[in-house]
């Protein structure tokens, strides 16, 4: 199963579904519609056959945040009840151009009216990316009613034509605004200096990525942390545990799938990444490695200190459908803002990190502490 935690559902098997998401479209009882008239608080791009690639907005009449998910206390049940009944239009992207970025840019979700070629179908799709969508189908025409609120920092970045698209994305972030949009402007094609539409999935962890590592290069000029710390924190059946550690920067994160857990079968499924000042090839973690790193990076970059960083996530049976890596990204920064466990050693941090996630089998796959445990440090001399 070690394949399946790797993919989370891209289809890398080869089958013309995944066996594993399957069982989640015989549980839907909706009806699909010729038409919509509603809000559309996102857009979608899909990736396949890219760069010949189709999308349309996201219709649903509720929240497309998952911060307001988190907020409202939405249980997994619900979100998947949410996103089940959110239609994906599908379009020819040259045609739907304005209407797509004129959704993207708006800070308020926009009313529209869209008609059908034929009754949308039920296509439950689920990933280890992007949240689940039920719906989807062509789009005939499309009205967005009203004008886009754009705030003022987005208006002037998406306006500089000559701006990179890195140069953009850390600029938004640092006028506040949030991951979410910045990936939702990413994918319109709102970005850089050669703007084109960006598939959805790929613009979460190109966002995640692109942040971080920003963050990084400023938690390189930073002092290092002054004690090891533990924190740890759990949404929706993924507990996340960091110990920090004094030093310069570098990442480690190792991911559990516990037994009969999404992911895996009858064995537990250990998967492993690290880096330092630099990172080389995509993780075999896919898009939470870079979730993770950034709610970090964000936590170090506001206490302005560097550490040595191990995340463990652990996957629990709670966690029994794929809802996206904002999971990964929501429950790290809540373990951040968490009160974190000090520990004199680093053995003693080893023993804490090892009773928060409730195993030490992840100890073994780790190549950053049996590093840090064999260097000296100046501060040892």
């Amino acid at each position: 199963m070690m394949q399946c935690a790797e993919c989370k559902g891209k289809g890398r098997c080869g089958l013309p579904r995944c066996p594993i998401v399957s069982r989640f479209h015989t549980q839907a009882q909706i009806k699909p519609v010729s038409s919509y008239q509603g809000i559309a608080p996102s857009v979608f791009i899909g990736s396949y056959g890219y760069p010949d690639v189709t999308g349309g907005p996201l219709m649903i009449n509720d929240s497309d945040n998952p911060q307001d998910w988190i907020k409202n206390g939405l249980g997994i049940e619900e979100i998947v009840a949410v996103r089940a009944r959110t239609i994906r239009g599908n379009s020819n992207l040259h045609a739907a151009t304005g209407d797509l970025q004129e959704i993207a840019i708006s800070s308020l979700p926009l009313d529209v009216d869209v008609a059908f070629e034929k009754p949308v179908a039920f296509s439950l799709s689920f990933d280890g990316t992007v949240a689940p969508v039920g719906f989807s189908g062509p789009v005939r025409s499309m009205d967005v009613i009203g004008s886009a609120r754009v705030e003022r920092a987005v208006d002037r970045i998406t306006s500089d034509t000559d701006l990179p698209a890195t140069d953009a994305a850390v600029s938004l972030m640092e006028s506040d605004i949030d991951v979410y949009q910045i990936a939702k402007l990413m994918t319109a094609g709102l970005l850089g200096k050669r703007r084109t539409f960006v598939p959805t999935r790929w613009a979460i962890t190109a966002v995640d990525d692109t942040l971080s590592k920003s963050l990084k290069n400023e938690i390189a000029r930073f002092p290092p942390i002054s004690g090891i710390s533990v924190f740890s924190a759990e949404i929706y059946g993924n507990r996340i545990v960091c110990l920090l550690v004094p030093g310069d920067y570098r990442y480690e994160m190792i991911e559990i799938w516990g037994k009969k857990t999404l992911w895996a079968g009858d064995e537990e499924v250990i998967v492993q990444d690290r880096e330092g000042k630099k990172k080389s090839g995509y993780s075999p973690i896919s898009g939470a490695y870079y979730s993770a790193r950034l709610a970090v990076c964000e936590y170090l970059v506001k206490i302005r200190r560097s550490a040595r960083i191990v995340v463990i996530r652990s996957i629990s049976n709670e966690y029994w459908a794929p809802l996206g890596t904002w999971v990964i990204r929501e429950a790290t920064r809540k373990a951040m803002e968490n009160l974190p466990l000090s520990c004199a050693t680093l053995d003693e941090g080893v023993r804490q990190a090892c009773a928060a996630t409730g195993s030490d089998t992840w100890l073994a796959h780790s190549t950053l502490i049996p590093e840090m445990r064999a260097q000296r440090t100046l501060f040892q001399f």
